[in-house]
């Protein structure tokens, strides 16, 4: 079965077959996405993770069809109505809507009315009708009067309830309906007497049409929660007249009372059964594509915010900005383990600015702290304008972080079991200080939903949303590399072959047993593996380890090709490291092997270059404008810094320092036409934008880029 998936998938990601069937054989030998793109690119041919992740949903969604048509070949086999031909045509179908179709007419049914009129006998006139042979039916239709058909009218309908089945059930009437939705849909949208109030934010969809192919994924997620949300009442239709018009050219062969009656079932199967049929499909289909889309583009902000750049291991101040129950203050070493904690009030109605600022010096001087990060939540202008203000004893950077998620991390069992004496503030407080130190260690503990770059997220199919996010953060964890001795357990989880229980089992041994002076010790930690050392070993690092290259991108398997170049040029690996200009005197060609090609030297010698390097840019501090606090102090045509907060589809949005995000359209993204914003912008980029639009009923402020970066 996977020689003939693998030969499938390869034609439909243009990918070859050797590639792909190297690659699914790594896939089902258990080896993770980061592990195949990154140490295996001999036996895949260089594929990346995006081919590699696209093989793996494809393998996916073949196996789950192979499982299908085991049923549907059971249910017709049971049914004794499996022919050789339709038995072929079954398992040589890929298309889960075509097996569908095929399946329709031997799919167990409800009571329908068809069902019934076959159990009143009156197949047979349906048969007759069908053949449009006869040029008159009725004298017909009064043979088949009985109890349960007092009429030859009653009879005539019983028939087209039949032929209308039929109809529904034949696959050329299927597509050709979906062939009209197709091309002349139309989505259409109608706000619910007395819902106007409620349902306000959906104005714009209050008396809506348009085609359903030129409709965007966030507006087709946009109407349909707000039908889920009883505020809208959403549709979808096609040309109707002109879709009858073809099934009739289909169905309807003869000018007589016969082909009268099968032209009044065609259109009674269109309008009962196969609009109603075809627009579910449709509207499924809409669904997922827009669901698509829309983790599409979440995963592509998720990975951007993951990688923000970290400001390192420096001693931090984490402040979480507050009026009334004051400023929360946590002081971190440089491992980011809290140190101290207490609370100010430099703001009203306290408004002890001189207490706070004497204390918050205080702290800065005791502990040594390097940089100070202030939530971007309530207050947060204020606070960082009083922090900014305060004189301390050696230079303090000073950055706003993003605090979406940490009142999630705060309250959940995580934030309960690093810190349970301490309550959901002080931890908040936490989070905000080790996010400026590491991103990705500290976002790694939220539920990426929770992280506010999303579009949409509630209302996407969950299970395709989950495996995706998951995914980039593994992909995301993989391609920075992570310190074994300092990981916390949520970090190593996402590590390419451990998993939570790995992960424990590494942070238990490490309490036990002291930091680890060797990636080979890992193999020491219980049900630690030589798969899941293989899979893991490369991103894990060894700072000041026994072998310099443990903290490397290198994997273990390749050390004996490291030690036998440095061997060849009569030095020590860590002299090879060191020295770029031996490292230039190496024929790469000479060390080619059986499983050690070009693609991997190249790399291990990229890795000697920079061992350990972390990818990610290095973290700049930022300023809003003082003179904007609020919206009422904006005004058209002011030019403002800001910070990209969040990217979707129809545009990007901004903070300016002030509690309203401001949008800017993808029409304002530059002075050319932009199809993806993701192209122009990403999550945290410093940016100038101009304020274009003010509307302080709606709290909405709509920013333009043109001609500003």
């Amino acid at each position: 079965m996977t020689a003939s998936f693998a030969a499938f998938i390869a034609r439909t990601l243009a990918i070859s077959e050797k590639q792909t069937t190297k690659t699914i054989e790594l896939l089902e030998g258990g080896a993770t996405l980061p592990f195949i793109s990154r140490y295996r690119k001999e036996a895949t041919g260089g594929l990346d993770e995006v081919q590699v992740g696209a093989i793996q949903d494809e393998l996916e969604r073949l196996t789950e069809l192979a499982k299908r048509k085991e049923t549907i070949l059971k249910a017709i086999q049971e049914q004794d109505k499996l022919t050789p031909e339709l038995k072929q045509r079954i398992e040589n179908s890929w298309d889960g809507t075509e097996l569908e179709d095929i399946y329709l007419p031997y799919k167990p049914k409800r009571v329908t009315k068809a069902e019934i009129a076959r159990k009143r006998g009156l197949e047979p006139l349906a048969q007759l009708i069908l053949l449009q042979k006869e040029r008159t039916v009725s004298n017909r239709a009064e043979s088949f009067i009985t109890g349960e058909v007092p009429t030859a009218e009653d009879a005539l309908q019983g028939a087209r309830d039949i032929i209308a089945e039929w109809i529904n059930e034949n696959e050329e009437a299927r597509n050709l309906v979906r062939q009209s939705f197709g091309h002349t849909a139309v989505i259409q949208s109608k706000v619910i007497k007395g819902k106007e109030e409620e349902g306000a934010k959906y104005r714009d969809y209050f008396d809506f049409s348009e085609p359903l192919r030129r409709s965007s994924s966030h507006r087709i997620l946009a109407l349909m929660r707000g039908e889920a949300e009883k505020i809208l009442k959403v549709s979808l239709s096609p040309d109707a007249e002109n879709c009858v018009e073809r099934l009739k050219r289909r169905f309807v062969k003869a000018q007589n009372e016969a082909g009268e009656q099968v032209s009044m079932a065609v259109e009674d199967a269109f309008k009962r059964l196969l609009k109603p049929s075809i627009e579910t499909e449709y509207v499924r289909l809409s669904k997922a594509k827009a669901d698509e889309e829309a983790i599409r583009v979440f995963a592509g902000n998720l990975r951007q915010l993951l990688l923000s750049p970290p400001l390192g291991q420096k001693r931090v101040l984490g402040v979480d900005p507050g009026y009334r129950t004051g400023c929360k203050l946590v002081c971190l070493d440089a491992q980011g383990s809290l140190l101290h904690n207490e609370a100010v009030y430099p703001h009203p109605p306290q408004n002890e600015r001189s207490k706070a600022a004497a204390k918050v010096a205080q702290l800065v001087a005791s502990y040594a702290i390097d940089a100070i990060a202030i939530g971007n939540g309530t207050a947060s202008r204020e606070t960082e304008e009083f922090i900014t203000n305060i004189r301390y004893d050696r230079k303090v950077q000073v950055f706003v972080v993003s605090e979406n998620g940490a009142s999630i991390y705060s309250a959940s069992k995580v934030a309960r079991d690093e810190f349970p004496e301490y309550d959901v503030t002080v931890r908040g407080a936490v989070s905000i200080g080790r996010r400026l130190m590491d991103p990705l260690a500290e976002l790694v503990k939220i539920d990426p939903k929770s992280i506010g770059v999303g579009q949409y997220q509630h209302d996407v199919d969950q299970t395709a949303l989950k495996k995706s996010l998951d995914q980039t953060v593994e992909s995301c964890v993989n391609s920075v590399g992570v310190n074994v001795n300092t990981a916390s357990r949520h970090l190593l989880t996402y590590v390419s072959g451990l998993g939570p229980a790995l992960a424990q089992n590494i942070v238990d041994y490490r309490t036990e047993h002291g930091p680890f002076l060797s990636r080979r010790e890992l193999l020491k930690v219980p049900r630690m593996g030589e798969k899941s050392f293989e899979q893991c070993a490369g991103f894990l690092r060894i700072a000041g380890g026994k072998d310099p290259l443990d903290n490397s991108a290198v994997h273990p398997e390749s050390y004996p090709v490291v030690e036998r170049m440095a061997a060849d040029l009569g030095c020590k690996v860590t002299e090879l490291i060191a020295d770029k200009e031996l490292k230039k005197k190496l024929d790469l060609k000479k060390y080619v092997g059986e499983t050690v090609g070009m693609p991997t030297l190249l790399d291990i010698m990229e890795e000697l270059d920079k061992p350990g390097r972390d990818p990610r840019q290095t973290i700049q501090v930022f300023s809003f404008d003082p003179t904007v606090k609020k919206i009422e102090d904006l005004k058209e045509g002011q030019i403002l810094p800001g910070i990209v907060t969040n990217i979707t589809n129809f545009g990007c949005f901004v903070d300016i320092g002030i509690k309203e995000n401001g949008l800017v359209h993808v029409s304002e993204l530059a002075d050319r036409f932009v199809n993806d914003p993701a192209q122009i912008v990403s999550i945290h980029q410093h940016v100038q934008v101009k304020v274009i639009g003010i509307d302080l009923t709606r709290k909405r402020i709509q920013l333009s880029m043109k001609g500003m970066n």
